[in-house]
């Protein structure tokens, strides 16, 4: 009852009044009062949708006052000094490596820019999952990092809070919360029941109250202690929770949410139920996953972990529900922010681990497992990333255990049978690849959390000290051991690549590799060796029960392979790290021999595998196989896969047997049966092509594994320098990439690891930088790093780059670059060697692998292979006998210390003994060997008769050697099973190698043959040195002594052989006289009978190569020659000599026809009216000129909200101005005569040179449209590539005819008076335009104009009042020559100083387009009447008579733009045109334009200023009236005193000007100012007369600029002058009086009725002079642009862009490929483009720091002009790291842009469909 009547009443009285009452000591009634008002106001059965009880709540929270206010005051009660900032995925935050103390920290980008960061290793990164703000805590980061706010304990100097402030919240927030839970208990179905809509809707309701609490989290430390006590409150949850008796909706609630409850342990209920009845089920076919589940029950150690959640406060319910709710992101970003509250923080840490299992078991379920991976992560990184948080949960909440256990569980539901071995009887079971949860990474969330743990010391002492976790843990890590099992396809090729290796390589780095490392990081002292010792131990036990389950004796199951062994892997690393780190005694840490023979299989399976799959026999299986080679050797991956297999290769290698070790390589390899003295042998299992690289394989191995020293004693350091000379020497890398490519220790590269060098330095002690270069085509190379000299020389490892290679081809061009480096310093011209790199010594535990290099079996192949390599036996080759060199010196290198010899000689003894030095000049003399019949070496001939014969031979036959791999193999086996246990000898099979089962059709059988030999593996190094060399004796027998042992680093095989046989005799007198015994017998090599070339032949053969050779260079010479004579022609070569070839009808001087060559057909021959030539062109629209302004300088682009751009200032918009201001007085039709427009939206044309016919063209055009495949142009539009060049281009211009024969007399100078040219001037203007005759030139001619207008938009070639009219059209042509001038002068650089070539002019065919032009343009004559002419070069009788003045004056001549005339005529006039006539138009425009100078010139005087000059002017008429007609002073005081008259136009600005000329006007700078006036025009018209007549333009200083062009126009006398004597008056030169004229000028100007005086002027004062056009000015840093646009909202549609854009010509800001901004379905980029640019826009993209370019339809990336400190782009500003502007590049950027290159140089195109 009550409180209805408070409901009526106002809600901010209501709320003061019972503020009130709850003050007062005795505040029952009004608890009362607002418990019930708060049951009204607050009921869950109304919809929460109902903002009403919102409004309630704050209201009364706020107690009276406004809600604001309320906030305000509470924030000033802030005591937190943590910042907290809660941000979702995509915002830009950074992370210092040098502040961190946690890798995980990261800053808002406020308090990073807000602390001292400079110098520090940090990147601006994306956030992935969302993250917080570390400021301020001294847990994660240092405090030195904080900034300028948090760094100051703001805590301690805050008012402690009053007491009523929050007393409403403490009464009205637990029932809001309560209300909260109530909506949500209510709103949820199952989701199996539901759909995920259901759940979204509720969500969306209740977004008004879930944002509300999100705001009072942000009021500061006060609300928030408040907001904790509320949730943490056991007693409140008590009273609340079950709703009261009464109300059933919440009971109903109630028990929905225990229903809910139910399911939430780990194994459900049911599952329970089920699994005690599992086992009765039927005898074992019930699934693994069954079986397991009920064992993982089981052997938890703590059943809570997987019962079901009970809750006690609002905290945990909100959790529970906001995981059943699958984290929406505003629940997690509420609970985040309530971190900084220290209470809050370790309740809810406990919470959140407390439902740790849970929320795993709903990702698992979840469709949207990413989105919520990530909200899952965005919370325990922030819990977990704190050490003393991490510890306190894991003791108190056995984090470990939960972790581990859901871990397990996750895993069993993917479980399937092992078919590794023996698929029968398997016991083992593996997770199945391509299940969702590993294909999908669904597991990471867990991972990356464990991982996170793991990397805090206390929380991974807990875990190594607890031994039934290890043990669970190594069962999870069992899972993994063998997985994704490839079977070799033998027949068919496989239907169906799997591609889950992807899912298989990451589960292991993920799930064991990084996890292992965490681990291994805190085994790194001698105290912590009981840790390791642990490990080990359940590594072994784990080991021995894999190889128990999956039925492992001794033999792998053939064709099989699994690149995931982690149990191997784990024993191998903390192997490694125990003998490195913490001084443990190897031995004590091995099993029994017998267990290191069945541990070395399965890493040695997948080496000789990787030789397999290279050697094509895996082809069946598909690509992908080759995609786990490499990704097991991919930098990302060696250190936890290839590198601990080959190091655990390297213990076993250095404890068994050496002979049983190198057997068993030999014969996993499979080339056993290659290894015999025969020539032939048949090989069981290999065909014969794949023999040779597999022998190279094994080969390889060996040599990798007895010279790799990565864990056998090499320093951190050391291991780095190793890795980073490796990538160096496969090529030059950018810093970015080598970042990437070298292996990770697990502790990042970024910092530095304490003790150890960092990786910059280390990169500057073996690396040069090569700055980056700009190639003129365009090609932007990157900071690149390139190996220095000296590491060439000696640090160069092809052992590394072999291991470390994913493409084989890198091995090439590592191998390419080391020949380059020995020609480029002459140390070796030939082919060189792989060379062989001294090796670290090894670390004392591993001597025994040295036992490898000196075991007889070694010997016996290395001495097979010598003698098979020097017999040329098939399939052997360099990389043979390379390795096997190596392999020699290795052992000369590594020598065996104890020698003791224990010899027991082998039953074929070959050698006395194991020592390589001792062995080498052991002389072998016979060899049994089994061949087949058909072999050249069985004897045919009969037994010897003779009995002494017979005698020796039996002899021979019992000294003959006989050599069984495999059998020696199966031997040493037995003894070493023998020794370790006696019964073992029943298990073992050995199989007899001598009866092989022979399938049915094979070759011939095999039979014993005895071979003589004679020879020692000494003898036949020599022997080998010799057939390499090609000479007798290449070795005298005295060399050894005259050896100069320092050139043997470098060279060939040859160089080999002398470096081994060097070695060899100083470490051994003996060897030394054997060698001296061989080469002084030099006796021939017998070489095998097939091939005996005389030495005539082998003269022959070198000698037809020398001749092919020369062949060779020459054709390749003759080639090169071509082609540069083709690129001078194609391209912009800057040569002068190229220039007259190429400014085609320019020079048409010739007397002839100028004749075209068609590019098309080949054939070369004039351009004639019936089939016309044209030349290649590409039409584009172009705004440029438009974007020119007065300053040099270019603008700069905004970086604050005070900085704005003046756009008004530019060429464009002036001329746009002036226009319309004209039009606004004038007659329209004059209006368009007198100023020229193609400033914005001009054509320009553009020619690569090349012509062709012009209907060849239209079928090259057909086929093009015919061919399907995918072009980045239009053909419809009619675009294509020229067919010679492959240059863009859009239309054909044709060429017109040459008529040789007129232009002798065009050319000749005449002596005609002026008056006389210019009456035929006049003459040839009256007469009308002959209409050309319709033909196919004149067609294709019209058919251009029509090209020509497509090009741009419509907007800008309408500017008359009446659209569409002739002089529409006509201003249209000539502005387009108009353009084509401007831009060409724009490119010579503004001037015409430079003279002759310029690359610009190459590409300019201004000839043919004025000829287009002029033939268009015939078709207007114009008005005598109105001409001109006639006013420039009469005086005009008194027409006012006439009376009809009614309609609008024309243009005065003194507003008309001079050049713009210029073209009118030389357009209108007949063509040709003679020349005489053209420099008479000049010279009459000319007067004009001096006029125009002096008219502008006066208005900038003072009027004393005025009367002076005035008065000087006139006693100088008056004294020399002759001469004062080219006097500028005489001239200059009639226009001021004329333009004085009637209606002033110095009037004006007659108080203005006295402010402004301090200077005084001196005669100099008058003079100068003239000049620059009139420059402009004379530099049009220059260029003009060098188009239309080939006149050379000559260079000068630009002093002389002004003199040079007069005299080339013949405005004056071609006599040299001293450059301080021209003056710009003495060059004109009056068809009638000059003064008169004038006059006549002026009187149109103060004439004027309708003007008022200021318009006038400013039609007087036009200043031709524009600066080039420049692109805005950029920021060094690119930080500066980012932090201000990348938040800026968008102009149009008021938002933030999702991809913001800036244009670089204007600084406007654009929503990329943003529908918000879309119109008429284009987006605001395209549309811009169009706007600014007339369809070219180059646009920035703040987000990715890359610049896009738009032309017409198609865009391009163009790259980016802001690298980092090491030379390179940063596209999508992946790296984060700092970025500066590259001023070259953006020097290139603007050339292109103002040269109208894009299209050429840019080669990457694509349409953008409007969608940018």
């Amino acid at each position: 009852m009550m409180a209805a009547s408070l409901l009526r009443r106002d809600k901010r009285a209501t709320a003061a009044h019972l503020k009130a009452d709850l003050n007062r000591t005795d505040n029952s009634s009004g608890v009362r009062q607002l418990q019930e008002l708060l049951d009204v106001v607050l009921n869950p059965e109304k919809p929460a949708a109902d903002t009403e009880s919102l409004d309630w709540c704050k209201c009364l929270i706020a107690g009276g006052e406004g809600f604001e206010e309320f906030c305000k005051t509470v924030r000033s009660y802030d005591n937190a000094t943590l910042c907290g900032l809660v941000w979702t995925a995509n915002f830009v935050a950074y992370r210092c490596r040098t502040c961190g103390i946690s890798p995980c920290m990261s800053l808002c980008a406020e308090c990073f820019n807000n602390g001292d960061h400079t110098g520090h290793d940090f990147n601006m990164f994306r956030s992935q999952a969302g993250g917080a703000c570390d400021c301020g805590d001294s847990n994660v980061m240092r405090e030195s990092g904080f900034c300028r706010r948090h760094r100051l304990r703001t805590g301690e100097n805050v008012p402690s809070i009053p007491r009523d402030l929050l007393l409403m919240s403490e009464m009205v927030l637990p029932r809001f919360i309560l209300c909260i839970i109530q909506y949500l208990r209510d709103g949820y179905v199952e989701p199996d029941t539901s759909t995920e809509r259901d759940l979204q809707k509720v969500l969306q309701q209740l977004e008004p109250q879930i944002t509300f609490l999100e705001e009072l989290t942000k009021m500061g430390g006060a609300m928030r202690t408040v907001l904790t006590k509320i949730l943490t409150n056991q007693q409140t949850f008590k009273e609340l929770s079950m709703g009261q008796e009464e109300n059933v909706y919440a009971k109903k609630n109630y028990e929905k949410y225990l229903s809910a409850l139910k399911n939430s342990g780990l194994v459900s209920v049911e599952e329970k139920a089920q699994g005690a009845t599992a086992d009765e089920d039927q005898d074992g076919g019930q699934s693994v996953g069954q079986r397991k589940r009920v064992k993982l029950s089981s052997s938890t150690k703590d059943p809570c972990i997987i019962e079901s959640l009970k809750h006690k406060c609002f905290l945990e319910e909100l959790l529970f529900w906001t995981i059943k709710y699958e984290f929406p992101q505003k629940m997690v970003t509420f609970l985040l922010n309530m971190l900084p509250d220290q209470d809050y923080k370790i309740t809810f840490t406990k919470t959140f681990v407390q439902h740790y299992a849970f929320i795993m078991k709903t990702l698992m379920k979840s469709h949207e497992s990413d989105t919520m991976s990530n909200r899952i992560v965005h919370i325990s990184v922030q819990l977990f990333s704190n050490e003393e948080l991490a510890r306190h949960v894991t003791e108190e909440c056995q984090l470990l255990d939960i972790m581990v256990t859901v871990l397990l569980y996750m895993m069993e539901s993917c479980l399937i049978k092992s078919e590794l071995q023996d698929e029968e009887n398997s016991r083992h079971v593996v997770v199945n690849c391509s299940e969702a949860l590993l294909k999908n990474n669904t597991y990471w969330p867990l991972v990356s959390d464990f991982i996170n743990i793991l990397s805090h010391q206390s929380v991974a002492k807990k875990f190594l000290e607890d031994h039934s976790l290890l043990m669970l843990w190594m069962s999870f890590v069992s899972f993994f051991q063998g997985m994704n099992l490839n079977k070799r396809e033998l027949n068919e090729h496989v239907e169906f690549e799997s591609q889950t290796y992807y899912a298989a390589f990451a589960a292991e780095l993920e799930a064991c590799a990084q996890p292992m490392w965490g681990l291994l990081t805190h085994c790194k002292v001698k105290e912590t060796q009981e840790y390791t010792k642990t490990v080990v131990r359940y590594c072994l036990e784990t080991l021995q029960i894999w190889f128990d389950a999956i039925g492992f004796i001794d033999e792998p199951a053939p064709n099989q392979v699994t690149f995931h062994l982690p149990l191997h892997r784990y024993y191998a690393m903390f192997l490694s790290k125990a003998v490195k780190c913490q001084g443990l005694d190897l031995d004590s840490l091995l099993p029994d021999q017998e267990m290191l023979m069945k541990i070395m299989v399965h890493p040695l399976q997948i080496q000789a595998c990787l030789s397999e799959i290279h050697s094509n026999m895996w082809v069946r299986n598909g690509l992908q196989i080759k995609g786990q080679a490499m990704t097991y050797v991919q930098s990302h991956f060696c250190n936890s896969m290839i590198d601990p297999d080959i190091y655990l290769l390297q213990v076993c290698a250095s404890r068994l047997d050496p002979d049983y070790f190198i057997s068993s390589v030999f014969e996993r390899f499979k080339v056993v049966d290659l290894l015999t003295m025969a020539s032939q042998h048949q090989n069981a299992v290999l065909d014969s092509e794949q023999e040779r690289p597999m022998l190279e394989g094994a080969l390889t191995f060996l040599v990798i594994l007895t010279s790799l020293r990565i864990h056998l004693g090499m320093t951190d350091d050391e291991i780095l320098r190793a890795e980073m000379v490796s990538q160096l020497c496969m090529n030059d890398r950018t810093h970015s990439a080598l970042l990437d490519l070298i292996p990770e220790n697990p502790n990042p590269k970024s910092g530095i690891v304490p003790g150890s060098t960092s990786f910059e330095d280390m990169l500057s002690a073996v690396a040069d930088f090569k700055a980056p270069v700009f190639e003129p085509g365009g090609s932007m190379q990157q900071g690149m790093y390139t190996p220095k000299a000296e590491v060439w020389e000696k640090e160069f490892d092809p052992i590394m780059v072999v291991l470390r290679t994913v493409y084989r081809r890198d091995v090439q061009s590592a191998m390419d670059r080391y020949s380059a480096f020995l020609k480029q310093f002459g140390i070796h011209t030939g082919n060189p060697w792989p060379p062989y790199k001294e090796r670290t010594p090894l670390h004392p535990c591993y001597k025994g692998l040295i036992r490898l290099l000196h075991c007889k079996t070694l010997h016996i192949v290395i001495f097979t292979l010598l003698y098979k390599i020097w017999m040329d036996h098939q399939n052997m080759s360099e990389h043979v006998l390379c390795m096997v060199l190596y392999l020699i010196e290795l052992g000369l290198d590594n020598q065996v210390q104890d020698n003791k010899e224990d010899e027991e000689h082998c039953h074929d003894s070959w050698f006395p003994g194991t020592n390589l030095l001792s062995n080498l000049h052991h002389v072998i003399n016979f060899v049994r060997v089994r061949v087949p019949e058909t072999a050249p070496e069985v004897k045919r001939e009969a037994p010897p008769s003779t009995s002494t014969e017979a005698s020796s031979y039996g002899q021979n036959l019992r000294e003959a050697q006989v050599f069984s791999l495999v059998a020696e193999r199966r031997r040493k086996f037995q003894e070493i099973i023998n020794r370790s246990n006696t019964e073992a000898t029943q298990v073992v099979r050995p199989k007899s190698s001598s009866t092989r089962w022979v399938p049915p059709g094979t070759p011939p059988q095999l039979v014993t043959e005895i071979l003589e030999i004679r020879e020692s593996m000494l003898s036949l190094l020599i022997k080998l040195h010799q057939k390499m060399s090609s000479k007798q004796n290449s070795l005298s027998a005295s060399w050894l002594e005259d050896m100069d042992t320092s050139r043997h680093a470098h060279g060939d095989g040859i160089t080999a052989i002398e470096r081994i046989l060097t070695k060899a005799a100083t470490r051994s007198c003996q060897i030394k006289r054997s060698i001296q015994d061989i080469c002084g017998k030099v006796c021939p090599p017998v070489p095998p009978k097939k091939n005996s070339p005389t030495d005539k032949k082998a003269m022959d053969k070198e000698e037809r190569r020398q001749r092919a050779r020369e062949r060779q260079q020459k054709l390749l010479a003759e080639f090169a020659s071509r082609q540069k004579s083709f690129m001078e022609t194609a391209m912009d070569v800057e040569s002068p000599d190229t220039e007259a070839a190429m400014d085609l009808g320019a020079s048409e001087v010739m007397e002839s026809e100028v004749l075209y060559d068609c590019v098309i057909c080949g054939q070369s021959g004039p351009s004639t009216e019936d089939r016309p030539t044209g030349l290649v062109v590409l039409l584009q629209a172009s705004s440029v000129l438009g974007h020119r302004c007065k300053s040099k300088e270019p603008k700069k682009l905004p970086t604050s909200d005070e900085e704005h751009i003046y756009l008004a200032d530019t060429c464009g918009v002036a001329h746009d101005v002036r226009l319309t201001l004209m039009q606004r007085f004038f007659k329209d039709s004059s209006c368009l005569q007198s100023v020229s427009i193609g400033w914005d939206g001009g054509v320009y044309v553009q020619t690569c040179g090349h012509t062709l016919h012009i209907d060849c063209h239209k079928s090259y055009m057909e086929s093009l449209r015919n061919d399907q495949v995918l072009q980045g142009f239009s053909v419809d539009k009619g675009e294509f590539t020229c067919p010679l060049c492959r240059q863009f281009a859009n239309s054909v211009l044709p060429c017109r005819p040459g008529r040789g024969t007129e232009a002798g007399t065009w050319h000749t100078p005449t002596n005609k008076k002026t008056c006389m040219l210019v009456k035929e001037v006049e003459d040839l203007q009256e007469k009308l335009g002959l209409f050309p005759t319709e033909s196919n030139l004149s067609k294709e001619m019209e058919l251009v104009i029509k090209d020509i207008k497509n090009t741009t938009q419509k907007k800008y070639m309408d500017y008359g009042k009446n659209p569409g009219s002739p002089d529409n059209d006509f201003l249209f042509m000539y502005s387009v020559a108009r353009t084509n001038l401007e831009l060409e002068l724009v490119h010579r650089g503004g001037n015409l100083c430079s003279g002759g070539a310029s690359a610009a002019a190459k590409r300019s065919c201004l000839n043919q387009l004025f000829h287009v032009l002029a033939m268009h343009m015939r078709l207007y004559s114009i008005d005598s009447a109105y001409n001109p002419w006639t006013k420039l070069t009469q005086i005009a009788q008194n027409r006012e008579a006439d009376g009809f003045d009614e309609e609008r004056p024309e243009v005065p001549m003194l507003f008309r733009d001079v050049p713009s005339l210029l073209i009118i005529f030389v357009l209108t006039m007949p063509q040709p045109l003679r020349k005489e006539h053209f420099t008479c138009v000049v010279k009459m425009l000319y007067n004009l334009q001096f006029a125009q100078a002096l008219a502008a010139l006066s208005t900038k005087f003072s009027s004393e200023e005025r009367q002076a000059w005035s008065t000087s002017g006139a006693l100088k008429k008056v004294k020399n009236a002759a001469s004062s007609e080219k006097s500028f002073e005489a001239l200059l005081s009639h226009v001021i005193s004329e333009l004085s008259k009637d209606k002033s136009v110095y009037k004006v600005n007659a108080e203005e000007t006295t402010m402004l000329s301090s200077s005084v006007w001196s005669p100099q700078s008058i003079e100068f100012s003239l000049q620059q006036f009139c420059l402009p025009f004379l530099r049009l018209s220059c260029l003009l007369q060098h188009h239309l007549y080939g006149d050379n333009l000559t260079g000068c200083l630009e002093e002389e600029e002004f003199s040079s062009l007069a005299v080339c126009l013949g405005l004056l006398p071609s006599a040299p002058q001293p450059s301080n004597t021209v003056h710009s008056a003495s060059c004109l030169e009056w068809a009638v009086g000059a003064f008169d004229l004038v006059t006549q000028w002026c009187a149109e100007v103060t004439g004027l009725s309708q003007m008022q005086a200021e318009q006038s002027l400013t039609l007087l004062i036009q200043d031709p002079q524009w600066a080039a056009p420049r692109l805005l000015q950029l920021p060094d840093n690119y930080n500066i642009i980012f932090q201000y646009y990348h938040r800026k909202a968008c102009t149009s549609c008021k938002k933030v862009p999702k991809d913001p854009a800036l244009c670089l010509v204007c600084g406007a800001f654009a929503c990329l490929k943003g529908t918000c901004c879309k119109q008429q379905g284009i987006c605001e980029c395209v549309l811009h483009s169009k706007h600014c640019g007339t369809a070219t826009g180059i646009f920035l993209l703040i987000n990715a720091s890359v610049i896009i370019i738009i032309r017409g339809h198609r865009f391009c990336l163009w790259g980016s002009v802001y690298l980092d400190a090491h030379g390179e782009e940063d596209r999508d500003l992946r790296r984060g790291k700092p970025l500066f502007l590259c001023e070259e590049r953006y020097r290139v950027l603007e050339q292109q842009w103002v040269s109208h290159t894009f299209d050429h140089i840019n080669k990457r195109w694509g349409p953008h469909y409007n969608g940018l």
